[in-house]
């Protein structure tokens, strides 16, 4: 959690993303000290991708080892904002995105099963299901947070159980249908 409001995950080495989190939390506390608003999500994106882009030209320091996603709301506003930022310092806006290992599957699902206006549970969902594409053993590898104006709650084990149970049956239903019909 960078500011109540907006939240970074990092693909990546640990002791980099700690240093780029106390980074962007420190700007956030001062944007919110100097100008009286909380920090804008684009405005921490653009921020955090700026420190890994300077890394990338400083003499005597390493490029950071980390990928981000940046998310959350903006005050006052209803559209969840959601940006990634490279090692390289680019940063883009996405509806939905992954990083780190297996991300290009996760990601080529997302773009081919994302849909507009999507309720809660079906992007919970297809979270999920996208995460099972390239994450073995079902829910005991899968850990869930759901951020909405102004709260982020995590899922339960149990939660997470019925999702993924939903998940197999449905793929078990598939695989039946797709099976030939067999002949007397």
């Amino acid at each position: 959690m960078v500011d109540k409001h907006a939240y970074l995950a990092f693909a990546g080495l640990n002791a980099d993303a700690r240093i780029l989190v106390d980074k962007a939390r420190l700007e956030a506390q001062s944007h919110r000290l100097t100008l009286e608003d909380p920090v804008s999500i684009d405005y921490l994106t653009r921020y955090v991708a700026g420190v890994q882009q300077r890394y990338t030209q400083s003499g005597g320091v390493r490029p950071f080892g980390i990928a981000t996603l940046i998310a959350g709301f903006d005050e006052n506003d209803d559209v969840p904002k959601l940006y990634q930022t490279e090692p390289s310092g680019i940063y883009s806006a996405w509806k939905a995105s992954s990083i780190g290992r297996s991300s290009k599957t996760v990601r080529e699902f997302l773009e081919k099963n994302y849909k507009e206006g999507m309720t809660r549970d079906e992007t919970v969902l297809l979270a999920i299901k996208s995460l099972l594409e390239v994450v073995q053993s079902g829910a005991k590898n899968v850990e869930v947070s759901v951020m909405e104006p102004g709260r982020v709650t995590s899922l339960s084990n149990d939660e997470i159980v019925k999702f993924v149970t939903e998940i197999e049956e449905e793929k078990a239903s598939e695989a039946e249908k797709k099976k030939p019909a067999s002949s007397n």
